[in-house]
Parts: structure tokens; sequence; C-alpha cells
């Protein structure tokens, strides 16, 4: 087997979902951080890798690939022993594809990264109202996508349950999930956290990102 470089930041929700696949499989792997904060991705270096400049990007025998949308579905594809945790039936790959694509456009873009940019990239510590609400409309999807199912694609576990756990544990430094209302969703949480490698692939990094939250002093403006 050739040997796989990972490139990222261990907050980077995209990077988490990644390292949980990577564990899943069971593959071995080099982590090498990319501090995007202080704009390492932007190198020189990094950039003949990745001309996009994103984490996480997958070096695979001198290959690059970016998105981890992208990576995890390649890596399941080469690397795993079935195709349990992405199908190769039509029809089940298809709605775990609509997963990750809900996961892209909708949880990470309008519910994680609408926020996290202003915040970060210029400050805006005052969140407006409707980012609360897009929040809260993830969370009403999801318990809708989990009902009658263990998992968020069917009931087996999936990489686009490790591309939205990354995601989902990580909006809830803004906005908990409600256990009461969200009771599935909830339990989906719980059921993610037992798994054995849970905690070194996405529990450290979701504590590391959300003190990084903690610090803004965020405020979600009133209507």
């Amino acid at each position: 087997m050739t040997k796989l470089i990972l490139y990222g930041l261990e907050a980077s929700p995209p990077v988490r979902a990644v390292k949980l696949t990577l564990a899943a499989l069971e593959v071995p792997y080099e982590f090498v951080e990319v501090n995007t904060l202080a704009k390492e991705n932007l190198s020189e270096e990094f950039l003949k890798k990745n001309p996009q400049h994103t984490v996480p990007t997958l070096e695979d025998d001198g290959h690059f690939i970016w998105d981890s949308h992208a990576i995890i579905a390649y890596l399941v594809s080469k690397y795993g022993k079935n195709d349990s945790l992405y199908p190769k039936d039509l029809l089940q790959r298809a709605v775990v594809d609509q997963r990750l694509h809900f996961e892209s456009g909708v949880v990470f873009a309008n519910g994680l990264r609408s926020i996290t940019f202003p915040l970060f990239r210029n400050g805006l510590t005052n969140i407006p109202k409707e980012r609360y609400d897009a929040i809260i409309e993830i969370y009403d999807f999801l318990e809708t996508f989990l009902a009658g199912n263990d998992y968020i694609a069917s009931s087996q576990l999936t990489i686009a349950d490790f591309s939205i756990i990354s995601t989902v544990t990580s909006l809830e430094a803004f906005v908990q999930v409600d256990t009461a209302k969200y009771p599935k969703v909830s339990a989906w949480i719980k059921r993610l956290q037992q798994l054995p490698y849970y905690e070194e692939a996405n529990g450290k990094g979701v504590r590391t990102f959300a003190s990084f939250i903690k610090k803004t002093n965020f405020t979600f403006a009133s209507q």
C-alpha cells in the first residue's frame, strides 16, 4: 500500500470527516498540519499541491485530491474491504450522495461557513438572526432524515455520517441540539460517539474548534 498523507487542520470539520473515514478503513496515513489561520495553505509549496488552497488535501502516491466529499468517496472505493460505507447499489449510493451534497451545500456552506467566514475573516461577532434560523432548519432536516433509520442515509453507517457528524458537532458550538426537540439527532450523535475511533478522529478536533469559537464572544442578533 502506498503512503497516504493528509494535509489539514484538526479543528476543520472536513478534515475530521476524512480522519473518521481513514480510521474506519484502518488505513495508515501521515497527518501534516496546515494552519489555515496562519495562511500556510497559501504558501507556494501548498498551492502546487492544491491550487484551490483548501484543506483537507490528500496525497496518494504523488496524486493530490481535495474536497472532503471527493476524498472520502475515493478512499472507500480504493481501500474499503467492502462497499458498506459507500454502497455500490445505485439507489443506495444516490441517497448517500444526496446526503453528501446536503452537507456540502446546506450544513457546511449555509450553516457553518456562513458564520465562521465573517467571524474569523472580518471579526464580525454579532451574527445575524437568519444564521441561527439556518442551523435550526438543518437540525429539522436531519431529524426527518433519521426517521426509521439509525444512520443518516440508511440503516448502516456510511461516509455520509462521517461528513455530517463532523460539521453538526461543530455547529453545536453555536446552537446546541435540543435533545427534547431532536431526539433522533441526539441519539445519532451519541451512536457515532460510541465508535472506537470517534474521539481521536473527531472528538478532540470538535473541542479545539469550540474553544476557538468561545474566544470570539459571539452573539446572535435579535430580530
